[in-house]
């Protein structure tokens, strides 16, 4: 069984940083295409970044420049460092493992974002 443990969330100030962690268990972890997703209270889930086996990145436009989604195939573990953070980044920030050609998706707990104005 595929798990994901996230960790890094918590309360800062706008401005502020943060550097989210997502580690993965139970299959291999270079096999996965990685992101990480936020679920605002009344709007739907959106993605934020994702990052591909190779390491190529894509990221929504709202944290383009803001954001950076990284990943360490040693260690299992995707990263998404936040710097220059808004009160609208409050979120519950989900990690998402994905088997891209067998369509398959694993997701994580998630950990709670808030941003301070």
């Amino acid at each position: 069984q595929v798990q994901l443990v996230e960790s890094g969330g918590g309360l800062v100030q706008a401005g502020g940083s943060l550097r989210l962690s997502c580690a993965v268990s139970g299959s291999i972890f270079s096999m996965f295409a990685m992101g990480w997703y936020r679920q605002a209270p009344g709007k739907q889930r959106e993605s934020v970044a994702t990052i591909t086996v190779g390491g190529s990145t894509n990221y929504a436009d709202f944290v383009k420049g803001r954001f950076t989604i990284s990943r360490d195939n040693a260690k299992k573990t995707v990263y998404l460092q936040m710097n220059s953070l808004k009160p609208e980044d409050t979120a519950v920030y989900y990690c998402n493992a994905r088997v891209v050609i067998a369509g398959r998706e694993y997701w994580g707990q998630g950990t709670q974002v808030t941003v301070a104005s």
